[in-house]
């Protein structure tokens, strides 16, 4: 049985990872043909995001039925032959599960459209108020969350896409459905679940209007989600001791996720938690520019590792996903200081406390594509913005630049697995175009070069297996002050890791605590990401984007 707290996962978006049959889309065999890619990488678990049937409206979150895959995709002999080569290479499988909502393409939402009071009761409907919707709540996509069908004569709630009905989660028999999908992929051989914006399925018993906010207030860990999360956990995953699970939170709270993830609750293994990464939003709007506030970057980072570990819950700790910009072109630096960047930014997480989740692409520092044209996007969600924006009369330029920065799409472009045409990733034409540095930055160099990204993230992962302190240790901030170095320490058993990572392209001094200096034995460096480091000493200067990890003998 694999050790959760030593573990790695890596997450694939199907659809743009490899395609093997030429039709442009990343498939199941694609994901087979590189498995010894992500074994020579390290990784323990493979996350698949959704490859269910489905009309593809938010590219497979909008499930159209949970037990059949996308023909798109492949076949469930292809999937079943993915569990067995991974389990080969010591891999286990990850599957998305929505939740939420289905697909409107669903045959529960198909059933209710013609009138089966069974399959209503599985949604949300509500008569309208005054003419108009009801309630006033924000879909996370844009517009009003509701939207109404003559067939009903109600309307129905969709907190994300017009297509992507919510589930009615206080109806047993939703419930009931829902552990004999989790139970059938369970049989599969399936070792892991991500479960996206579960925090969102338990609703308030009474609809109303936000006055102040969008309405999240009101369905974010609502009033019986700690008692949906126990029941799931009872009837599927938890009667397996070697099943893993990590709950999507949507603007959740440290209270919450401690109970998330206590072992001692019986609910889920770990969380995702996104505040770390809007520190990019202005004043909580993502669809403008804006610097990263570095400081309030560590900050949360700082309650958050603190606060979980107080209550002994466990998080994910990440920089990446399908939903995210790509890192290195975030808060690194994508051209001068690509590869030192890009390796200092994966040390801040693989260090921290927590279960590291590597997004495909991050492990050889992928960037963002830079898109110039409307044209390149497939995102809803951007396309939806693009049009809003325009609406606002915010100028075109504006709008693509914000686009280049903040789309869904720069994380979906298709993995540059060589230099050659469409990248190695298929010999058609890719569903989405390649990003503009994938001659470059690719696989195949990465690989060559002893020095790539790809080989300091193989060594991450080795490191976590062999030192039990970065595992297990103690998490504490320290010089929460300065402005450029993000500074932490772990404890564990008399050693203590002292990690030190510099955001910017200026050199810099750090001056570490007299107190932690005076206790220390002996230290090695055990990475970094220059050739060159500095011994530990009172005083260190950082270079660009310097990083440093020095694991240290602490006396008594």
């Amino acid at each position: 049985m694999k050790n959760l707290k030593q573990s790695v996962v890596y997450q694939i978006y199907p659809r743009s990872f490899k395609d093997s049959n030429g039709d442009g889309f990343g498939d199941l065999r694609g994901v087979i043909e590189k498995l010894d890619y992500l074994q020579k990488l390290g990784v323990d678990y493979i996350w698949l995001t959704p490859f269910y049937i489905s009309p593809q409206k938010d590219n497979g979150y909008d499930i159209a039925d949970y037990y059949k895959i996308d023909p798109l995709f492949g076949e469930m002999a292809d999937f079943e032959q993915l569990v067995e080569e991974a389990r080969k290479r010591n891999i286990d499988i990850m599957l998305d599960m929505v939740f939420n909502h289905t697909s409107t393409e669903h045959e529960w939402f198909k059933k209710a459209l013609q009138g089966e009071e069974k399959y209503k009761n599985f949604y949300i409907l509500k008569e309208g108020k005054e003419g108009k919707e009801p309630t006033n709540w924000v879909s996370k996509f844009g517009g009003s969350a509701w939207a109404y069908r003559e067939e009903f004569q109600e309307y129905y709630l969709h907190l994300f896409d017009v297509t992507q009905g919510d589930l009615n989660w206080g109806n047993p028999e939703v419930r009931e459905e829902i552990y004999k999908v989790v139970n059938f992929w369970l049989e599969k051989g399936v070792k892991g679940f991500r479960l996206d914006v579960i925090n969102l399925i338990s609703k308030p018993e009474i609809f109303e209007d936000d006055t102040v906010g969008d309405g999240r207030r009101f369905y974010t860990d609502g009033p019986k989600i700690h008692e949906y999360l126990k029941e799931l956990n009872e009837n599927t995953f938890g009667k397996h001791d070697d099943v893993i699970t990590v709950g999507e939170m949507s603007s959740t709270t440290i209270d919450h996720c401690v109970k998330y993830s206590n072992p001692e609750e019986k609910e889920l293994s770990m969380v995702f938690n996104f505040h770390h990464l809007k520190v990019d939003y202005k004043n909580q709007d993502k669809w403008t520019l804006m610097d990263f506030d570095f400081h309030m970057l560590k900050d949360i980072f700082k309650t958050w590792q603190e606060g979980i570990q107080e209550g002994n819950g466990w998080s994910a700790v990440f920089w990446c996903n399908h939903d995210q910009p790509r890192i290195v072109s975030r808060f690194g630096n994508d051209t001068e200081y690509h590869h030192e960047s890009a390796k200092m930014l994966a040390t801040t997480v693989h260090m921290m406390r927590g279960t590291p989740y590597i997004y495909q692409g991050e492990e050889f520092g992928m960037p963002n594509p830079h898109f110039n044209s409307i044209e390149q996007y497939r995102d809803v969600e951007s396309i939806n913005y693009y049009h809003i924006l325009k609406e606002q009369g915010v100028p075109e330029q504006e709008i693509l630049e914000i686009l280049k920065s903040k789309s869904r799409d720069n994380s979906r472009t298709p993995i540059p697995w060589n230099d050659e045409e469409n990248a190695g990733f298929t010999t058609g034409t890719p569903w989405i175009s390649l990003g503009d540095s994938a001659k470059e930055i690719n696989v195949k160099n990465a690989l060559e070069d002893p020095n790539s990204v790809f080989y300091f993230y193989q060594k991450l992962i080795s490191l976590r297996k062999q030192y039990p302190i970065i595992a297990e240790g103690d998490f504490k901030m320290i010089l929460e002050n300065h402005d450029k170095v993000m500074a932490y320490t772990r404890t564990y058993e008399n050693k203590m890791l002292i990690v030190l990572n510099n955001f910017y392209a200026e050199e810099t001094k750090v001056k570490l605590p007299s107190n932690i200096i005076e206790r220390v034995e002996h230290s090695d460096v055990l990475i970094g990401n220059y050739e060159n480091t500095p011994s530990l000493s009172g005083e260190i200067t950082l270079k660009p984007y310097q990083s440093i990890v020095y694991y240290v003998g602490l006396n008594h």
